[in-house]
């Protein structure tokens, strides 16, 4: 699920935290952009994409004639570093069979937590809570890069409550703790991930610590969104207040 999940692959892309891509275990840095976004796009469509698809995406605001200009480019620069990776046809391209690709494995991990399908001791780890926590090229700022960002966010936050809530159930507190902690972090406002944290605390005993928790939230609601948090989470805690 990271690029250290992978050491036979003969390629690899990463697009979970910031982009990689290396052959035979070999980071290749000097990559330049436009071969980049080609790399990164082709890995986040997981399937040959027309070229006519692929420029006009790739390059919105360029004419027909100039976006696929830019992608013989990027193809061209791509192949300088390694011929095989790209798949190419007259009239699509795809990444090579064998490419390895940190979100294909990632996002298997967090539907198969979501729909309860899951019985991998992986999958309640703490490599898990680590992929779970990581954003999708978060400083790339394309219109295709910001859709497919925010999808894995909702589905990835999805998961790290399913997540602590199964640690919980197994007794694991303190990964239980880190993962419901994941995804506070990952958006403090969100009010189901202050809930389950409030049943972590309060599954292990530290009333106090649940009510802490809380209160936070409260309050940080009450300043950002001039809200007050809903009955659901208030009755967590109601036995706790004086």
């Amino acid at each position: 699920m990271t690029r250290e999940s992978a050491p036979e692959a003969e390629w690899a892309v990463s697009v979970l935290g910031s982009f990689g891509f290396s052959v035979r275990g070999e980071p290749r840095l000097d990559l330049p952009h436009g071969s980049q976004r080609l790399l990164a796009f082709l890995a986040l469509r997981d399937r040959a994409v027309s070229r006519t698809a692929l420029a006009g995406t790739l390059w919105p605001d360029a004419s027909e004639e100039h976006a696929h200009a830019s992608l013989r480019s990027a193809l061209s620069r791509l192949h300088e570093v390694d011929r095989d990776v790209v798949r190419v046809t007259f009239q699509e391209l795809a990444l090579a069979d064998g490419v390895f690709v940190d979100i294909r494995d990632a996002r298997l991990l967090a539907h198969r937590l979501v729909n309860e399908d899951t019985d991998r001791d992986s999958d309640l780890s703490d490599l898990a809570i680590s992929t779970l926590s990581v954003d999708l090229l978060p400083d790339w700022y394309d219109d295709w890069a910001v859709e497919e960002a925010e999808e894995w966010r909702q589905l990835r936050l999805h998961a790290l409550d399913v997540l602590a809530e199964r640690l919980t159930a197994s007794g694991r507190f303190a990964d239980a703790t880190s993962a419901a902690l994941a995804a506070v972090k990952s958006e403090p406002l969100r009010e189901t991930a202050h809930a389950v944290l409030i049943r972590v605390y309060l599954a292990e005993g530290n009333r106090a610590e649940a009510l802490a928790a809380y209160e936070h939230y409260r309050a940080m609601l009450d300043s950002e969104l001039d809200l007050e948090p809903t009955a659901l989470i208030r009755s967590l805690i109601e036995d706790l207040q004086p």
